[in-house]
Formats: structure tokens, C-alpha cells, sequence
């Protein structure tokens, strides 16, 4: 497993979101979403990001 934003990918799994969810949210595509996963984000994106995560649901 990637554990690339391993804080991100918890924070799916604990809400039970799929990525297109969050996709969704953030205004991007599934696959530019699943890009981000893969590599290291700078704090700014990830705080993004988890308050997608937060207000989804």
C-alpha cells in the first residue's frame, strides 16, 4: 500500500467515503484525486482536503 497521505486516506476510511465522494467535493476528478494520493501534498492541500472530508455528510 502507498502510504503516501496516509492521514487523508484514514480520514475516507473512518467516514466510509469512496474518493469520488471527495472528488466530488473538492471540485476535481476521480483521477486527479487519486494523482494527489500518490505523492506528498503540501499542508495547505491536505488541510483542503481533510475539510472536504469533514463537511462531506
Amino acid at each position: 500500500m502507498n502510504l503516501n497521505n496516509l492521514e487523508i486516506r484514514k480520514a475516507i476510511e473512518n467516514k466510509r467515503l469512496k474518493h469520488y465522494e471527495v472528488a466530488d467535493a473538492l471540485g476535481v476528478s476521480l483521477f486527479t484525486f487519486s494523482h494527489w494520493l500518490m505523492v506528498e501534498l503540501s499542508p495547505e492541500k491536505k488541510e483542503r482536503i481533510l475539510k472536504a472530508i469533514d463537511d462531506i455528510k
